[in-house]
């Protein structure tokens, strides 16, 4: 490498986008139709995509959960590209409360670790969510960026989204359905934008980790 410096290694948490991705129940099924093939009159291969602004690991926009908030064309990106933490959390149990929280010295971007390897075929109705508590606590130290593995920061049977209510309070942004298998927990450059979706409540991302330079 130029100057002697080692690649620094890329970690995909992104799921892989495809039919029989698992999907919130009664969410639109991901789904891809070819429009034009290569050798049937075409020379090149294009196709159309149906899913859910949800599908895989995505970022909510404000809009998801407050109707007079921001869509997700409208956030600052900033949050969404810096050093972060990776805490595992496993074995927290219903909820990731404030003692499963390490020293936050300096971190703006939180992500936890709470399966101990990511429900890829099927959907799982019950997931540790993250406890209102937890993200005032985060937000009191400064985060601007809370993100997990699980599908949603709230439980599945959620009618009053706490948590989202306290992401709203906070300004935090949120990133959801991320795979943290065989993320050791630590300080790593987090990379996850949305798309540009005018009018979108989320966005599906391409998230990755990558370690941090020497300097």
């Amino acid at each position: 490498m130029p100057g002697g410096q080692a690649a620094r290694r890329i970690r995909d948490i992104s799921q892989v986008l495809r039919p029989g991705l698992p999907v919130w129940p009664g969410d639109t099924p991901f789904a891809q139709a070819d429009t034009w093939q290569i050798g049937q009159g075409s020379p090149v291969n294009v196709s159309a995509i149906t899913l859910s602004t949800h599908s895989g690991a995505h970022a909510d926009a404000p809009l998801h959960y407050d109707a007079a908030s921001p869509d997700i064309a409208s956030v600052d990106l900033e949050p969404y590209l810096g050093e972060c933490l990776v805490v595992d959390a496993r074995g927290c149990g219903a909820l990731v409360e404030p003692e499963h929280i390490p020293d936050l010295a300096g971190v703006r971007r939180v992500l936890f670790r709470t399966y101990d390897r990511f429900p890829h075929e099927e959907w799982q109705p019950r997931h540790s969510a993250i406890a209102p508590a937890t993200i005032r606590a985060l937000a009191e130290a400064g985060v601007i960026l809370v993100g997990m593995d699980g599908p949603s920061l709230d439980p599945q049977d959620s009618k009053t989204m706490d948590a989202h209510k306290a992401v709203l309070a906070a300004d935090m942004r949120v990133l959801e359905g991320l795979v943290l298998d065989d993320v050791l927990p630590g300080r790593y450059e987090l990379i996850a934008l949305p798309l540009r979706i005018a009018g979108g409540d989320a966005s599906p991302v391409r998230a990755v980790l990558r370690e941090l330079g020497d300097g």
